[in-house]
């Protein structure tokens, strides 16, 4: 290809800061480096407590177990996100009721939360898809109302906000990836961050494979032992090493993809004006990070015709989600709704290329060919 999907980008310290790790002597979990990636998004976002994971998934699993999910549990989850945000609370026991995504944006429909809630509801988990922030204020009133603990799954959320508070830190909990396709990456990683106060002491734990090893550090308790459940969440200082090196260049590397993206909506408004396809919906209340940028295809025969076309030019487009309601492993167990507008981006959303190194002239040469295709 070339023009790929993806490239991941690297800033030119990573290297550097793993020979440091590595001359360091300590290379498992929780060094300098892990304490200084921690210690940038409290200070920076205002977050109350950051633990890194080794990826997103492994966050979620801790929220899991952080909001006690028991058997037969249920928690509100869109049907539009990654496998993991439903993936967590599922091996915890919990029961997933899918929500259906906006008709004009692929977030959980706010509106509709209310009416999926039941005496064994215990969670909502917003997912912020390309960095958009959910209807937050909607989500936390619901959750207030009925004493439902919110997860804000901000995988994609780096740097966004919602009426000017940073996504991740207006739930409970909140869970970041660091993945290689993400803005920050650090090949694979993740984060959770704790808002609620009373989490704080019990993530540490589970952690920390279920023991109050941090509190022993910090000179708190005389010994450590096996206090609770947990696992091996913490990633090694060679994964915080690479990430550090990340997030010294966060503000260049953000206005960088911000030029780009919105290079494409320029291009591209003209012919969704003309009705070709839409373009991505940022509410009033979201600040948009450049996560990703995509075009919603009226049908599915549209946009196969659209990554073909585009394929055929070197160029890598990609569709996203399949509706996790109906796929193969939770289909059985889904209540049977439908959810239309979920379908609706999974047939018809299509990802087009973004990633630091990307020049203004791909850009332009990847909106000609969309601009050919509907002449």
């Amino acid at each position: 290809m070339n023009i790929p999907f993806n490239k991941p980008f690297l800033t030119g310290n990573e290297t550097n800061y793993i020979k440091e790790a590595v001359a360091s002597g300590k290379i498992s979990g929780n060094g300098e480096f892990t304490k200084k990636c921690q210690h940038f998004f409290e200070e920076k976002y205002g977050f109350k407590k950051c633990l890194l994971t080794t990826s997103c998934t492994d966050a979620l699993e801790m929220a899991a177990m952080l909001c006690n999910i028991q058997a037969g549990d249920e928690v509100i989850v869109p049907s539009y996100t990654f496998v993991s945000t439903a993936l967590a609370f599922v091996r915890a026991g919990a029961k997933i009721v899918f929500a259906d995504s906006m008709t004009n944006n692929p977030n959980m429909d706010a509106e509709k939360i209310e009416s999926l809630i039941t005496e064994r509801t215990k969670v909502i988990i917003p997912m912020h898809y390309a960095g958009i922030a959910c209807d937050m204020d909607t989500i936390m009133d619901i959750a207030d109302k009925h004493n439902l603990l919110v997860v804000e799954d901000a995988a994609q959320a780096i740097d966004s906000y919602y009426k000017k508070k940073p996504l991740g830190s207006i739930g409970h909990l909140s869970a970041f990836s660091f993945h290689e396709t993400k803005n920050i990456i650090s090949g694979e990683g993740g984060m959770l961050v704790i808002n609620d106060d009373k989490f704080i002491r019990r993530a540490e734990i589970l952690w920390e494979k279920g023991t109050n090893r941090a509190e022993f550090f910090r000179g708190e308790v005389n010994k450590y032992g096996w206090v609770d459940i947990g696992s091996s969440f913490l990633p090694s200082e060679v994964i915080a090493a690479f990430l550090w090196a990340q997030l010294e260049q966060l503000e260049q590397i953000q206005a960088k993809r911000i030029k780009l993206w919105n290079t494409y909506h320029e291009l591209l408004a003209p012919i969704a004006e003309a009705g070709a396809f839409s373009l991505p919906n940022i509410p009033e209340y979201a600040t948009n990070n450049a996560h990703m940028f995509y075009l919603v295809c009226p049908n599915l025969e549209e946009r196969t015709r659209l990554i073909s076309t585009l394929k055929s030019e070197g160029i890598l487009a990609v569709f996203h989600y399949l509706s996790l309601h109906s796929s193969p492993y939770y289909q059985n167990k889904h209540d049977g709704r439908t959810l239309p507008n979920c379908d609706h981006y999974a047939d018809c959303l299509v990802r087009l290329p973004l990633f630091y190194e990307l020049e203004e002239k791909d850009v332009i040469k990847i909106c000609d060919t969309i601009k050919n295709v509907y002449n």
